[in-house]
């Protein structure tokens, strides 16, 4: 199933909101490849964590699913100090037990992993088999079976270096010092550009949002990714940017290409600010999010923590 990630361009789309979505879960499905994205979770089971880790269990087992992504804060308050901390077994291993869950995970550091050792979460790729993070920021390609299916390319990036003001924190700067933001800024532009022809979705994950609606909204490290990634976006052309941070549910589209998506909610929630303009859906809510991909469609649904698909928006080309 997995390959080298594809890029998409979006140019229309379709969603629906409330409870009544429940029907739409009963037709056949027949796109090829579904992921979950879940970000911001990792707290011994505590604050709806449990409740959220459950219902990832159920929907997948009753619903194709294909890997899951890790949005970063992925252990508080903390990090972890090394790949056999106790956390990992506390607020990993002993939360996402449901068989469906133990596919490939594929995870990106937060500023809450950057407070010990973010180095132990790469390391812990090879004690666990779903655990899949081979460096602090990485590429894959999947391919998107069926006649001239193509393929997606999804990106996975480290933001914290981006940050200034980390390198001045106490508890971040330790980690930041020496990563060589530039270098990394210049892979993430290659490697979009370069991607593969027949790439039709490019989608790129990080921890930090450029835009939200939540109380990050003019936050110093919101305003600071977006001073370093949305022209990359746009010149590159990314159909969605995927990030947590802010612990909520959103979907924005601002007069920009790029679609952006927050699932930041896996357990802890922090208010929304309704009434944006170029904020298609908020919710403060426990949950995740699941994406259905095809050649021509991104579907994405928001789940929350009582299972109810409360959001669901289908990006076309």
């Amino acid at each position: 199933m997995l390959g080298p990630l594809e890029s998409f361009a979006t140019t229309g789309e379709t969603h629906l909101e409330g409870e009544d979505l429940s029907v739409l879960g009963q037709l056949k499905d027949d796109y090829p490849v579904h992921f979950m994205a879940i970000g911001d979770w990792g707290r011994n089971g505590a604050d709806h964590q449990l409740p959220v880790a459950r219902q990832m269990g159920k929907w997948a087992t009753e619903n194709p699913n294909d890997f899951i992504l890790s949005l970063g804060d992925n252990f508080y308050p903390s990090g972890v100090t090394s790949e056999h901390d106790p956390l990992w077994h506390y607020s990993y291993e002993n939360i996402y037990t449901e068989f469906a869950l133990q596919w490939d995970w594929y995870p990106i550091l937060g500023n809450h992993d950057y407070k010990s050792d973010p180095d132990a979460q790469v390391r812990y790729s090879k004690i666990s088999r779903r655990w899949k993070m081979p460096a602090r920021y990485y590429s894959k390609e999947v391919r998107l079976h069926g006649p001239d299916g193509g393929k997606m390319l999804m990106v996975f990036i480290d933001t914290n270096p981006m940050i200034p003001e980390f390198y001045s924190n106490s508890e971040y700067g330790p980690h930041v010092a020496g990563q060589q933001p530039d270098k990394q800024l210049e892979w993430l532009e290659k490697t979009l550009k370069e991607a593969s022809p027949d790439v039709r979705w490019k989608m790129v994950i990080g921890h930090h949002p450029i835009y939200t609606v939540g109380p990050r909204i003019k936050n110093y490290d919101t305003l600071a990714v977006r001073k370093v990634l949305l022209g990359i976006f746009e010149r590159q052309k990314v159909d969605v940017y995927l990030s947590g941070h802010d612990h909520s549910q959103q979907h924005l589209k601002t007069e920009g290409f790029t679609h952006h998506f927050i699932s930041g909610s896996g357990s802890e929630v922090t208010p929304v600010t309704g009434g944006v303009s170029y904020s298609r859906f908020e919710a403060a809510d426990y949950g995740f999010m699941y994406f259905s991909v095809d050649r021509n469609r991104l579907n994405t649904k928001v789940i929350n923590h009582e299972g109810k698909t409360i959001y669901e928006t289908t990006l076309k080309k």
